[in-house]
Formats: structure tokens, C-alpha cells, sequence
């Protein structure tokens, strides 16, 4: 069955299915091509008529990923200009006041879209949530800084489509006052990005496997334009890159991200970005970025709003065990890899003590778990809170079955979605626990709607974090303190 909403720039036709309609890839800005590349959004044309909204749209430019990872996380790739585009589940466009809640995907800000199929966002709008998942400019396109245009263009697409959220989604029976801005990994990066950013576009934030540490320095962003623009024979400027299309920067972006992924040098590449180990990330421009996000919220910045942030128990497994590098890592890399993303000089060694048994590449997982997930997240949420800001905490402990990943990066996404279908055999292997899933898609529901997930809030004294596992979930205060107060 067919319907029919109207939207500022022209009306779109969705199909509706077991109580739930579907809007896929309506465009909330213009394509980012031609006049407007490395150019802020800009918005759409209006249209004429009734535009059919019955498919996903065209994904931004993104490399494949490269094996085994091409098997483990699902990455469809649409071509299109018109890529800046957005998708809406509802349970009825003709209800008023329904929660909210906007989906930013992850991907290293160099892949990933709203079209992944874990993402699906029918299960939301079954239980009673207008569900939105963005696409946004990735890669150089989005991330890369460059001189003669605005920087932090991905980030702004997100802002934009915000704000069509804010303009539009009454027409599909959702309430612009209830908006939940969720995402993982480069997704939670930006979602709490935008937290700090008080925009006043939503009332509640869900930050997986992404906190507020990573944002490069310009000077370090540089030096990463400035190889890719040497690769490429191109002047590292925006009107350098302009001269390329987009497909042939990409084989040139795929390898200089996989370098600064492989051994993050702050000697070659600049300390902020070693630090992430990725070469494209949010830029501190002084206009949209001023600070660190997880500064900017320590000093107050985003209280207004609800967080709820977390982690996977295991982070890193998933770049280290499927690729077969932990099985090569020697002691002696462990120590180059985590000086060079500036990991405190005594961390390897205290954490050697406390984990004697476990490998050199499983050492290596557990402490980059804690560098860049773990322990912003509780920064993150510390500083939050400590400003007045209502603060959840979870933690996914839930060990896959599949290729040694433990508890590992972005398997908590189809349970969050609830829907487990969507990663066949891939990163959660063939039986993952529904009940499970049940759970913690309910705690986000139950975050949207009513601002509460169903545990104790977080303060930075008890630090009490719920932590979902199978058979059942358990309220712990500041598991595995001792390593994170190594941090301190």
C-alpha cells in the first residue's frame, strides 16, 4: 500500500508493510557534485508531482572494504550524484507527537550509509519510534582539509539533516521537540561532536563505541592532504582535488588510510591523527570545532540534553583477530603502536601485569579498547554528568561465536536494531540471543520515548554502568576500574 506525505521541497510516496511505512532516499540537500563540491549542503530542489521514495538512495563515495571484512560488515554501494539523502520508517505518518530517533552510520568516516541493513529501521517504527538513518559525505569529500573550503563538510551534511528533521518530520507523525540522535564508532564520534556543539536540533544522544577524544589539529589534517595530493599529482587544495573525480581519489585515500591504521607515526602524520589512527576525522577549524568535544562537554557544553554512552567489552578484536595481525604482533610492536597513538608510557607495562596471559595481539586489543573507546566514553560521561547533564552507561559483553571477535566493535547492532536477519552469519555468527537483542532494543525505545533506559543513572562517584550480556544484563559499578583508573 502506497502513501503519500508532503515535505518542504515536495511530496514523497512510501510503501507501507505490516503496520509500518517506509520513505527511502529523500533528499535533504543538494547533490555535493559539480558547483557545490567541498561546499557547504545546500538545499534540494524542490520537485513537482509525487517523487517515488520506495528505494535507497545513491551512498556517498566510499571505498570496498578489504577482506575478510567485505564478509563480516554489509557496505551496499549506490551510484548517484544525489547521495545526501535520507530514509524514514514511521508506524503512521498521520500520528502526531511520536519519539524520534536519527541514525548516524560509522565507518571511519570513510565508509559505511543509511542503506547498511542492520540499520533498517522497521523494528523501531514497529515499536512505536519514527526512525531516521542519514547518509553524509565521507572520505576526502566529507573529512579531508582542505584549503579554500569549509572543513568538517560531512559533519555539516549531519547538521543539515537535522535540521530537515526539525522542518519535516511532523508530516510523518513525529514530534520535532523528541528527537534521539543515535550512531557507532564514526557515528557516536559525531553524535557526541554534535553534543558539544549545542545545536539545539535534539533533546537525547546515544553514543556506541564513539566518544569525544578524536578531532585532528589543522596542522596535522595537513600533512594527510598534502600525501594524498603528492600521490595524486594534484595541489593540496580544494581546487586540486576538484580537478579529480571522486573515484579516482579513492584508491589514493583507501592506502593512506590503511598506512596511518598500520602504524600510526605522529612523526609522519602529526600526533592528532596517530592518536586515532585514522587519517580523515572532524578537524578542529576554530569556527565549527573549537575545542575536543569531550572538553567542550566537560566544561558544560551539551548539558542540556540526555546521554546515554557505552562500549563493546572488546573493541579492537574485530581489527585484529579476523585479519590474522594479532597472531603476527610481538611484544616489541605492541609498544611501538600504542607510543606512536600516545598511550601513556607506563600503560603497556602496567597492563602486561595485570594480563599475563594474554597474547601480544590480544594485549594490544584490550589497551586500544580502553585508548579510544572505554575510557572517552567515561570521560565523556564523567564530564557530562558532572555538569548537570541526566547520564546512562552501558557496556555490550556478549562474546560472538565467530572468527575469535569476543565482545568486539559494532556487534551490538543488530541487537540495537533488533535485527539480527540483517548480519547473516557475519560479525554475530549463526545463533546470536534474541532475547538479548529484546532487551537492549527496548532500553533505547525506552530512552527515546521517555528519557529513561530502564538502570541507574551514571555520576562520576559510583559510575554505574549496565552491562548487557546473555542469559541476563547486570548493573556493575566502573567494571575493570583498576585498568581505567590507569588512565586517570
Amino acid at each position: 500500500m502506497d502513501a503519500v506525505v508532503r515535505t518542504a521541497h515536495g511530496s514523497v510516496r512510501g510503501t507501507t508493510r505490516d503496520g509500518v511505512t517506509a520513505f527511502l532516499g529523500i533528499p535533504y540537500a543538494a547533490p555535493p557534485f559539480g558547483a557545490n563540491r567541498f561546499r557547504p549542503p545546500r538545499p534540494p530542489e524542490p520537485w513537482d508531482g509525487v517523487r517515488d521514495a520506495v528505494a535507497y538512495g545513491p551512498t556517498a563515495p566510499k571505498p570496498a572494504y578489504a577482506r575478510p571484512y567485505d564478509r563480516l560488515l554489509d557496505d551496499p554501494s549506490i551510484p548517484g550524484d544525489d547521495c545526501l539523502n535520507l530514509n524514514v520508517w514511521t508506524p503512521d505518518p498521520g500520528a502526531a507527537g511520536l519519539p524520534v530517533m536519527v541514525w548516524i552510520h560509522g565507518g571511519a568516516f570513510r565508509n559505511g550509509s543509511g542503506a547498511v541493513p542492520v540499520y533498517a529501521g522497521r523494528n523501531f517504527a514497529r515499536d512505536g519510534v519514527v526512525c531516521v538513518t542519514i547518509n553524509y559525505r565521507l572520505g576526502v569529500e566529507g573529512f579531508a582539509h582542505l584549503p579554500g573550503a569549509p572543513s568538517n563538510r560531512g559533519l555539516l551534511d549531519q547538521i543539515a539533516a537535522l535540521e530537515w528533521v526539525r522542518d519535516n518530520i511532523a508530516a510523518f507523525g513525529g514530534d520535532p521537540g523528541r528527537v534521539t540522535v543515535f550512531g557507532e564508532s564514526a557515528g557516536g564520534m559525531s553524535v557526541t561532536t554534535l553534543l558539544s556543539l549545542d545545536l539545539g536540533l535534539f533533546g537525547r544522544a546515544i553514543a556506541q563505541s564513539g566518544a569525544g577524544g578524536i578531532a585532528q589539529d589543522p596542522d596535522d589534517a595537513l600533512l594527510v592532504t598534502r600525501e594524498m595530493a603528492a600521490r595524486l599529482g594534484v595541489a593540496p587544495t580544494a581546487e586540486g582535488f576538484a580537478a579529480l573525480d571522486p573515484a579516482a581519489i579513492i584508491p589514493v585515500q583507501a592506502a593512506v588510510a590503511a598506512e596511518v591504521a598500520a602504524m600510526p607515526d605522529p612523526g609522519r602524520w602529526g600526533a592528532t591523527t596517530a592518536a586515532g589512527a585514522m587519517s580523515l576525522t572532524p578537524v578542529l577549524d576554530g569556527e565549527l570545532l573549537a575545542r575536543r568535544p569531550e572538553d567542550a562537554i566537560a566544561a558544560g557544553a551539551g548539558r542540556g540534553a540526555d546521554l546515554l554512552t557505552g562500549y563493546t567489552a572488546e573493541e579492537f578484536r574485530l581489527f585484529l583477530m579476523p585479519s590474522g595481525i594479532a597472531a603476527v604482533l610481538t611484544e616489541d610492536l605492541v609498544g611501538l603502536v600504542t607510543a606512536g597513538m600516545g598511550v601513556p608510557p607506563g600503560i603497556p607495562a602496567a597492563y602486561r601485569d595485570r594480563h599475563p596471559g594474554q597474547t601480544p595481539g590480544e594485549l594490544l586489543a584490550t589497551i586500544i579498547t580502553d585508548a579510544l573507546f572505554r575510557v572517552p566514553a567515561h570521560r565523556a560521561a564523567a564530564g557530562h554528568a558532572a555538569s548537570g547533564g541526566r547520564t546512562w552507561m552501558y557496556e555490550f559483553a556478549w562474546p560472538s561465536p565467530s572468527h575469535d571477535l569476543g565482545a568486539c566493535h559494532a556487534l551490538e547492532l543488530g541487537f540495537v536494531f533488533d535485527n539480527l536477519s540483517g548480519d547473516p552469519d557475519g560479525l554475530s555468527g549463526p545463533n546470536p540471543p534474541q532475547a538479548l537483542a529484546d532487551r537492549m532494543h527496548r532500553a533505547w525505545v525506552a530512552f527515546a520515548a521517555d528519557g529513561d533506559p530502564g538502570w541507574a543513572r551514571f555520576d562520576p562517584s559510583s559510575r554505574l554502568v549496565n552491562v548487557f550480556d546473555d542469559p541476563s544484563d547486570e548493573v556493575v559499578a566502573d567494571p575493570r576500574g583498576d585498568d581505567r583508573k590507569l588512565w586517570d
